[in-house]
């Protein structure tokens, strides 16, 4: 069986270094808020290139720390609407009707699943505050156009870089490029925990304050409650395993790079849409491939005939947020391009521990289909 991603084998190549880090952990004494958090922060901010990098307990909160943080500062009020694309997994949507703001959303573009900039403008009301943009699948979305917008509206430009760690943009990394960025260490991601992690990357200081309070109970002195926050904090154990895994980051992208491009350039079968492949993503580093998502209109049945060649593979992801029950009063909406993308997608196995070998058995099996 081809593992559409083989955690054990990822983590079994660092297992000596984060059984170590482990046990300097357990043996400090110091489990919360203490120096491997303070470590792996500074580090990651380095990596990212901001001033601040601020531990939580997962992405997810760090996307909602960052607008509860806007809230608590003045910048937004509840009934702000924030724009962010339609076709993102929930948990950016999440994270805005959490703090009672209005999600808009956008369609994306059908070449590179990524928010379209040239709708954006059209969404613009006077409510306006942000546009989110997720960086899906581990693909910068980003441009000058973007920024001209936001400048031109006085909107905040907030990362969901969830995806697309160490990814860049004319040499600078996702999570810099805009105002904040909610950033994941779920297993599965790039830079992965062993467990459930999460930060906040941004050069405001004001904002990185108020995230690291608003996280820690909406207190900035101990038994002194100037918010009302979350219990939401990245331990000492988890920040000390991806302190350890930061170190590969680079390597392990590069890896997907190359399994991409053998995928880009061999996978010949007429019904398969490749994705959108520029030289730029590959040399430049604008993505680092957390997914390597194909469509196909026969997406059922070919993931059925991989499973039945021992090939794993996922869809990410069947069930557009409009159509989920979680947001029912959005079921009526028709997103088009949206639909058709979650119809169509089916993402194949890439990890940096896969061999040529299985590698080449995907492309020979997907082109004999």
């Amino acid at each position: 069986m081809v593992k559409f991603l083989d955690l054990l084998k990822i983590n079994a190549q660092y297992a000596d270094e984060l059984k170590q880090a482990a046990a300097d952990v357990i043996d400090s004494g110091w489990y919360l808020q203490g120096e491997r958090l303070s470590r792996f922060e500074a580090n990651l901010a380095s990596y990212t290139g901001v001033r601040h990098a601020v531990g939580v307990a997962n992405g997810l909160d760090a996307l909602r720390l960052i607008l509860k943080g806007y809230i608590a500062l003045g910048v937004m009020q509840e009934g702000d609407e924030v724009i962010v694309p339609a076709n993102t997994y929930i948990a950016s949507i999440l994270a805005i009707t959490d703090n009672r703001l209005i999600p808009i959303l956008v369609e994306p573009d059908l070449q590179t699943y990524n928010l379209d900039f040239r709708l954006i403008e059209q969404y613009i009301t006077p409510r306006t505050r942000a546009i989110m943009l997720v960086h899906l699948y581990g693909q910068v979305c980003w441009s000058g156009a973007v920024e001209e917008i936001a400048k031109k509206y006085n909107l905040k430009i907030i990362e969901d870089n969830a995806q697309a760690m160490g990814a860049s943009w004319n040499g600078r990394k996702s999570g810099s490029l805009g105002d904040a960025a909610g950033n994941s260490f779920y297993p599965g991601k790039n830079l992965g925990a062993l467990g459930d992690a999460g930060a906040v990357t941004t050069n405001d200081d004001a904002l990185a304050s108020m995230v690291r309070a608003l996280g820690n109970y909406g207190s900035e002195k101990k038994y002194v409650n100037s918010y009302q926050g979350l219990n939401s904090r990245l331990d000492e154990i988890q920040a000390a395993f991806l302190d350890v895994k930061l170190k590969y980051i680079d390597a392990e992208n590069q890896r997907r790079r190359e399994i991409a491009q053998q995928y880009c350039n061999h996978i010949k079968h007429p019904d398969v849409q490749l994705p959108l492949n520029h030289l730029h993503d590959f040399e430049a580093g604008s993505h680092v491939f957390h997914l390597f998502v194909i469509r196909t209109t026969h997406r059922d049945k070919l993931q059925a005939y991989l499973s039945d060649r021992n090939i794993q593979t996922l869809i990410h992801y069947p069930i557009p947020p409009h159509k989920q029950d979680a947001y029912k009063t959005w079921n009526h909406l028709t997103l088009p391009v949206t639909e058709q993308i979650h119809r169509e997608v089916l993402s194949l196995p890439i990890s940096p521990v896969m061999t040529e070998e299985e590698v080449q058995h995907i492309i020979q099996v997907i082109n004999a289909y």
